[in-house]
């Protein structure tokens, strides 16, 4: 993308809108200096009449000609007000001296004097334009004056000069104010110009970066542009198959049917292997024309939409879950433990009030994930040593939940590794962890056998893992693992391991699973190192 234009950069266009235009005066001085040569060197000064003083006219002819070539060639170069001021300097001499040298020629070069006097005050500011206008007819009065005090005056008439002054005044103000608005036009074009410029690039950098793919499709079904997203759920584009029934049969398919019916399927498809499904929209480009946008949509990004609209319902329900159903909840649980100490309750009965209190605690289990989602505080980080930090939370997690016959143990480290982390969010996504190993990691009719270990990764950054030796998980379950509301037990609420992650993230750690060789799983919290949290 092309840096926006500045102040700068409509200053240089307008210094180069001079150096134009002073180009081509320098052109007109060299064509006024060759037609003064001609007059005074060829026989088409007889029709002027006989010179005044001919060796001056020949001289100043030569000079002048010479002069209007130099200054053609500084005109590409260097600071253009000397220049322009030089060169009316130059035109004014020559042109006295040529009125003077050649009497029977003075209005002609007075007329042509005019528009070097117009554009020397069209190049400069208003007050040199004019005093550049008075030079001139100051030299010129200057010139009548002289002739008529000497012997061979009266040769032109004095309202002639007056009126060639009063000319030479108005052209220098008209071409200055027409100047002024040239140049401030020209700028304003310049400038919305570059806008236009800017938000055409602009605008091509969202389309190249959304996330939605964009076609636009002719109506032989060629497609003539596609952004990056496009490219990629389409898996490329090559310089063969511009055609989209080559690319993508059913899209195109789908594309024709809409042409001809006006018909959108809702149903996603997927373009290319490895690539996530996708929802095409169709439009035209302009009614009654046959090129089509193509939008396709990621069905994925839908889906967390959803997810984070779900997740937003359910922090703003929070409050009334608490009251509304963790209350009652704990009111039946009570209430069934008091029915199984009662001696009148037959046997049969009894695994039903199992049933009922199984079941209310998993509701309540439910409402305190529900309550973790919505009262999430910022993350206060301190220096953390995280050896000490989980053989507390071994000891604390088996004196407040009896294992019976599963294990829970460190594995020991023999250097201290200290992380920047809120301890109380660390040992609630830990707590859920090992209690997700609890559940899912043991092998079927065996204990579970759970450690902690801690150690620091290549990078030096610190870890903690939670691995269990069960049966492991396969990769489909595995990529959906954080997902919200994601779980493979009837009894779960598939939202540990995702409050879990997200409290790792407000303490700028990550979360992952690494399989393990061999069977089992390993959760990996990777922290970062002491001193080096950086507050959101």
């Amino acid at each position: 993308m092309q840096p926006f234009a500045t102040h700068s950069d409509h200053d240089s266009t307008g210094r180069a809108a001079i150096r134009r235009e002073l180009h081509y005066f320098t052109l007109y001085r060299i064509l006024e200096a060759a037609v003064l040569c001609l007059v005074v060197f060829s026989p088409v000064g007889l029709l002027i009449g006989e010179p005044y003083d001919p060796t001056l006219a020949r001289a100043v002819a030569v000079l002048y000609l010479i002069a209007a070539c130099v200054l053609f060639l500084k005109g590409r170069s260097g600071r253009m007000r000397p220049q322009i001021l030089a060169g009316t300097l130059v035109d004014v001499s020559a042109a006295v001296l040529a009125i003077h040298a050649l009497p029977g020629a003075a209005s002609g070069i007075s007329m042509m004097l005019l528009f070097n006097v117009g554009a020397a005050a069209l190049l400069l500011p208003f007050r040199l334009g004019l005093g550049a206008a008075a030079l001139t007819a100051a030299a010129l009065i200057s010139e009548y004056v002289v002739r008529e005090l000497s012997a061979n005056g009266g040769g032109r008439p004095l309202a002639e000069l007056l009126m060639f002054t009063v000319s030479y005044l108005a052209m220098a103000t008209l071409t200055n104010l027409v100047g002024r608005q040239m140049r401030a036009s020209e700028a304003l074009a310049a400038r919305r110009g570059s806008q236009a410029a800017n938000l055409a690039e602009i605008n091509e950098l969202i389309i190249r970066r959304m996330r939605t793919g964009v076609l636009l499709v002719d109506g032989e079904g060629e497609v003539k542009l596609a952004n990056e997203a496009s490219m990629l759920q389409l898996g490329g584009i090559g310089d063969g198959r511009r055609t989209l029934g080559l690319i993508a049969p059913e899209l195109a398919i789908r594309l024709q049917r809409w042409r001809d019916d006006g018909i959108t399927d809702s149903i996603p498809l997927q373009l290319a292997p490895d690539q996530p499904e996708v929802l095409p929209r169709f439009a035209r480009l302009v009614a009654d024309d046959d090129q089509v946008l193509v939008f396709l949509d990621d069905t994925s990004l839908v889906s967390r939409r959803a997810e984070s609209l779900t997740l937003a319902t359910l922090g703003r329900f929070s409050a009334s879950l608490a009251h509304e159903i963790r209350n009652p909840l704990a009111a039946i649980s009570y209430a069934t433990q008091l029915m199984e100490e009662s001696p009148d309750i037959p046997e049969a009965d009894r695994r039903l009030l199992q049933i009922i209190y199984q079941q209310t605690h998993r509701m309540n289990g439910i409402v305190e994930n529900v309550l973790g989602l919505a009262r999430r505080e910022r993350a206060q980080p301190e220096n953390v040593e995280l050896v000490e930090f989980a053989r507390h939370f071994v000891d604390d997690y088996r004196n407040i939940h009896p294992l019976e016959n599963d294990t829970l143990e460190l594995i020991n480290t023999q250097r201290p590794i200290t992380a920047m982390v809120d301890r109380r969010q660390l040992q609630q996504a830990v707590t859920v962890l090992v209690q997700n190993a609890l559940v899912y990691g043991r092998m079927p009719g065996q204990p579970a056998r759970i450690s902690l270990r801690v150690h620091a990764s290549d990078s030096g950054a610190p870890v903690l893992d939670v691995a269990d030796r069960g049966p492991g998980m396969p990769d489909s379950v595995s990529s959906q693992l954080f997902r919200p509301f994601f779980t493979t037990s009837e009894y779960g609420t598939g939202l540990g391991l995702y409050i879990a992650r997200e409290l790792c993230h407000a303490n700028q750690a990550t979360l992952e699973h690494v399989p393990v060789p061999g069977g089992g799983c390993c959760f990996r919290i990777r922290m970062s190192g002491a001193g080096a949290f950086a507050s959101n």
